[in-house]
């Protein structure tokens, strides 16, 4: 082991300790208040349902520690454990080299790590959110969609790999800079195929029935200024008994997407202010801003890999002998989550900022009101915790705390 090595292990173990110190203080600090709900909340929400959101939150961050420690292990398991080394052989033995080679090693790669997360997808699902009352999914459904997904990505995702693998080793040094733009134009493509060809694999969408709503919606986007290529209901209790709203596509080929499990716990009013906060995130271009963002951190990240991927002491010290582009753009995978894990409540306190001009944005143009009755009832409905660990919360949340953001809205 190098220096370098020596650097990455070091980083690896921080990041774990974290993870687990700040899932340990989050655990802690919800039990703690778990007997008394908030005064801001104590007339929508019962004691029981308040214990059984803090139950929830500490079954899924008890289950998280599990992920922590087995992501460290497999992180040291491909490295220093050698695993990629015979992934590498069993590549060049089926593919020899060049191209080829680097996709089968990739491919290799994510099969083992999807194979390695599947008991922890099942236990996800059919063990937590079923003891919770949240999971309508069965075994069938689970697989399908697990297949379904698998073929989307193999059919989307191998030309761009066999590209970018191509590129590194074809395009000289600025290789990293011409992937850049593959990448960019890959996703914009994904996002303007999504609604229409991706999205009805796994759902169904069907127009919105209700005229009443319907009418108050189209109402609300006039006063938006919002063009939309239709209002649709997805079957989203086929899956779970989590209820969301979400807009999907860009220029005009936008849609908005209601789930079932919404419409049927929401009052129209709060469901327009709920919509109105989403057309606060288009309006004030947040979808944009953060794709920028995302573009520009790629652009570094690649920038970065194409500078390492041709050191030695960067293979030498994650113990691959044989330098070559497939690899590199696994282990680059692996290490840079390490290294970057502390910068993500920079991230979080973005997505933060956004929600509260979001907020305000629904404030002016729909019930301020409507979308505090709404937004209780689905922290209620979907066993989200009031009370979360400040600190956790910094690090994990896109979303403000209950409080915080209740009380803005009721201050508007």
């Amino acid at each position: 082991m190098n220096i370098f090595g020596g650097v990455f292990l070091a980083a690896l173990a921080a990041a774990t300790a974290t993870r687990l110190w700040l899932a340990v203080r989050h655990m802690g600090y919800v039990r703690a208040r778990s007997d008394r709900v908030p005064d801001a909340f104590a007339a929508e929400v019962t004691l029981d349902a308040h214990r059984k959101a803090a139950d929830y939150t500490v079954a899924k961050t008890r289950f998280a520690t599990v992920g922590i420690v087995t992501d460290a292990a497999v992180v040291i398991a491909l490295t220093f454990g050698g695993g990629l080394r015979l992934l590498d052989g069993v590549a060049g033995s089926v593919a020899g080299g060049g191209v080829f080679h680097g996709i089968v090693l990739v491919a290799l790669t994510v099969a083992v790590m999807s194979a390695l997360d599947l008991p922890f997808g099942l236990y996800r699902v059919f063990v937590i959110e079923e003891r919770f009352g949240f999971n309508k999914m069965t075994l069938a459904l689970y697989f399908a969609d697990l297949a379904k997904g698998a073929l989307v990505a193999t059919a989307l995702g191998l030309p761009l790999l066999a590209a970018i693998l191509w590129l590194m080793e074809r395009a000289g040094a600025h290789w990293w800079l011409y992937a850049w733009a593959l990448w960019v134009l890959f996703n914009l493509l994904v996002l303007a195929i999504y609604p229409a060809w991706i999205a009805p694999l796994f759902n169904r969408f069907s127009p919105l029935q209700d005229r009443v709503l319907a009418q108050r919606v189209e109402r609300l986007l006039a006063r938006c200024g919002f063009r939309t290529k239709g209002l649709f209901v997805m079957d989203g209790s086929r899956r779970s008994a989590h209820g969301n709203a979400y807009f999907t596509g860009f220029g005009a080929a936008k849609r908005i997407v209601f789930f079932d499990t919404l419409l049927a716990r929401l009052d129209p009013g709060e469901v327009e202010a709920v919509l109105a906060h989403e057309l606060g995130h288009f309006r004030l271009r947040h979808v944009a801003k953060r794709m920028l963002w995302v573009f520009l951190a790629s652009l570094a990240f690649l920038w970065v890999l194409g500078h390492v991927m041709q050191e030695a002491w960067f293979y030498r010290g994650l113990n691959v002998a044989t330098p070559a582009a497939g690899m590199a753009l696994i282990l680059f995978f692996l290490v840079v989550p390490q290294f970057t894990f502390l910068l993500q409540p920079l991230g979080a306190m973005y997505s933060r900022k956004h929600e509260f001009e979001a907020d305000a944005y629904a404030a002016r143009n729909a019930s301020a009101g409507d979308l505090v009755s709404a937004l209780i009832k689905l922290y209620k409905d979907n066993a989200a915790t009031l009370t979360p660990d400040p600190l956790h919360s910094a690090f994990y949340d896109s979303h403000p705390p209950a409080l915080t953001r209740i009380a803005r809205l009721k201050s508007a």
